[in-house]
């Protein structure tokens, strides 16, 4: 199948095949017709499989030209990285058409956005809660809506955006097209679908919680003072002989370890930056653009950047801290891997972390292999010797 056998408008497949795209992939060839027939859609899709153009390409389809202020499309996600990035596809695809489109989020002045909503638009991408802000305010239309996205409907009930959620759905008229796309189909998010969406169609490209197949999975047994040591060693000499990385996203759980982190590989002369709900919207901008044009080697990230950042033939992925939910492991992988690029996650599980890494084995379906643990560093269970600082 090719982007021109699924009846998207002359000028939209101008715009997919500007990006080098001729061929969609199956989360695209499995939605966009659906989408372009009205129907409600649940979607079950890891990151990297395309879904976003799923729904941007089949609703600038139905939007045929402009009309009003109130926007007609609502777009809904869980971080301001991933609206950003959604309405940056808006523009690229939308390129050839007059639509207008709007993104809100918070974490910035919310004037420049208020004036926007103003103006008027087409198309609204936005995050929860800022939304919620300028609705309550009476600042943000949503009498107009005639296509609701959910998008990572998962990670949204995760970071406790539900009651936002139902809320907004209240202000939207009772007649529309409603589309739903999650990396994991939980009871909560059957829960949220059954009581939003009508007769959808189901469209699912791997299997719930499964991770993405061409990511090699390893893990290295340390003990936690030697984490650093041992992620130094791997930046400068890889983790299975390919030699030295030059870009790694790296996960920590917490904002203070994210920044702890990034100093001491700076310290080590790897050139580096952390991203975290902290971070002012342009710092978090400016570092995510410095690691896309490569003047970082690692961006050292909290969960927030797990989700909805499009970091494309990213090599490397490491858990320098276990996740504690399994499903955020499958969603951190799966930074790497994308649009048919092999990709690595590597994991430095401490004693204490055994236990996460069994569990998310469990979920997977799927033992993650260990690695030897370089002679430098402790195991986590031999004795403590003293190593050089």
């Amino acid at each position: 199948m090719k982007f021109n056998d699924l009846g998207l408008e002359p000028g939209l497949l101008s715009a997919v095949a500007e990006r080098g795209y001729d061929t969609p992939t199956p989360i695209q060839a499995g939605a966009i017709p659906p989408v372009l027939a009205g129907r409600d859609l649940l979607a079950g899709a890891q990151t990297g499989t395309g879904k976003t153009a799923a729904f941007v390409l089949p609703l600038l389809h139905l939007l045929a030209s402009p009309a009003g202020r109130a926007p007609r499309v609502l777009i809904l996600a869980p971080t301001r990285e991933l609206a950003a990035q959604i309405h940056e596809m808006i523009r690229s695809y939308g390129a050839n058409k007059k639509l207008r489109s709007r993104v809100i989020f918070g974490g910035v002045g919310e004037q420049r956005q208020i004036d926007g909503l103003r103006i008027g638009c087409d198309m609204l991408i936005a995050t929860p809660g800022r939304l919620l802000d300028l609705a309550d305010r009476r600042l943000a239309d949503l009498s107009q809506v005639q296509h609701l996205v959910l998008d990572e409907a998962d990670r949204m009930l995760d970071m406790g955006f539900i009651h936002d959620i139902r809320r907004i759905i209240k202000l939207l008229p009772a007649r529309r097209q409603n589309l739903m796309f999650s990396a994991t189909y939980t009871p909560d998010i059957r829960a949220l679908a059954a009581r939003i969406l009508s007769n959808p169609v189901h469209v699912e490209v791997t299997p719930p919680n499964s991770t993405v197949d061409r990511v090699v999975q390893r893990a290295f047994r340390v003990a936690k003072d030697d984490k650093r040591h041992l992620l130094v060693h791997l930046f400068e000499n890889g983790a299975n002989g390919e030699g030295r990385w030059h870009q790694a996203l790296v996960f920590t759980r917490t904002k203070h370890g994210a920044n702890r982190l990034a100093l001491q590989l700076e310290r080590a002369g790897i050139r580096s930056a952390a991203i975290h709900g902290n971070k002012s919207q342009a710092a978090r901008t400016r570092a995510l653009a410095d690691f896309k044009a490569g003047k970082l080697t690692a961006l050292v990230a909290t969960e927030v950047a797990s989700r909805g950042l499009d970091i494309r033939e990213l090599p490397q992925v490491v858990n320098y801290d276990m996740p504690h939910v399994p499903e955020d492991y499958v969603h951190r992988i799966g930074r790497t891997a994308r649009a048919g690029n092999d990709g690595h996650a590597v994991s430095l599980v401490s004693e204490d972390e055994a236990p996460l890494l069994r569990d998310i084995e469990r979920t997977m379906r799927q033992a993650v292999p260990f690695a030897p643990t370089p002679a430098f560093a402790r195991t986590a269970d031999a004795p403590p010797r003293r190593i050089p600082r």
